[in-house]
């Protein structure tokens, strides 16, 4: 199983995959637009991609991608974040004046960096990558936002752990694939629909699944490409697609909206805390 990720070596995308498929080979990409490449053109049996975070929210970029590209949802994973601030060995924090990471690692340590009076912030592509690039460029003056698998890949020093602003810093991903068949019994549906713009036009979608007791377990609006003023509805539902009663509310929904599309079905993440995983340091 070939799992391609976004980023370098020590990125937490890396970590979530590993955890979750132990023994299979993780493929690192520069972008998210090369996962899906990866996967579509055969590099890779899988890609693993953050869809939404605990504290920081929805990667929003990931959602766009999937509409554009047909590789289903196949499984999704979750992953317990702890961010660390690394630097070059006997690096000290008053001597930092830059700290380098993902903007969603930056938003999920916000109160944190507010502390650091008269420090620039500086969101790079990757957590792992930043610290790749103080190690590459021996930036003395610089620390990155990572994970301790990073620290120990470069060869940097933690200076301080667990900085991350609540300690229930969970980030959810999703597995993709070219074939839709699913690696656990699917009791979970994503969807993305788009509607007429009417009075009551959502009100209506939402009927359909509230009426067959079917749990939306998230609902999230997008712009839509090229369309101003339009907007792409992003949901997850508690039940597999070939549940009769999805696949009913499906067809309803699909009566009245401009467009429905089924992003995969597949087995739910179980709960970290009832999977007894051990967050990642």
């Amino acid at each position: 199983m070939q799992i391609a990720f976004q980023g370098a070596a020590g990125a937490y995308s890396e970590a979530a995959a590993l955890k979750a498929w132990p023994g299979s080979e993780p493929i690192a990409c520069d972008r998210f637009e090369q996962v899906f490449s990866a996967v579509a053109e055969g590099r890779a049996s899988h890609g693993i991609l953050p869809v939404e975070n605990s504290i920081g929210g929805s990667i929003h970029v990931n959602y766009d991608l999937l509409l554009q590209h047909e590789l289903p949802i196949v499984a999704e994973t979750e992953l317990t974040v702890v961010h660390n601030l690394l630097a070059l060995p006997g690096t000290k924090m008053s001597g930092i004046k830059r700290v380098f990471s993902h903007p969603q690692a930056l938003a999920q340590c916000e109160r944190y960096l507010h502390r650091l009076a008269g420090v620039e912030i500086v969101a790079t592509y990757d957590t792992a990558g930043s610290a790749r690039l103080i190690k590459e460029g021996h930036l003395a003056d610089t620390a990155a936002i990572a994970s301790a698998r990073a620290a120990e890949l470069f060869g940097l020093d933690i200076l301080q752990a667990g900085i991350q602003d609540f300690s229930d810093n969970i980030t959810r991903f999703i597995l993709i694939a070219r074939e839709p068949t699913p690696l656990g019994p699917p009791d979970k549906t994503s969807i993305a629909f788009a509607l007429h713009n009417a009075p009551g036009a959502l009100f209506k979608a939402l009927s359909v699944f509230a009426l067959r007791d079917i749990d939306m377990t998230k609902l999230e609006s997008r712009p839509a490409r090229g369309v101003p003023w339009e907007y792409v509805f992003y949901a997850d539902l508690g039940a597999g697609r070939s549940d009769v009663r999805c696949s009913r509310a499906l067809g309803h929904l699909e009566e009245f909206a401009q467009w429905v599309r089924t992003l995969g079905s597949y087995a739910r993440a179980l709960p970290l805390s009832r999977a007894g995983i051990v967050a990642e340091q």
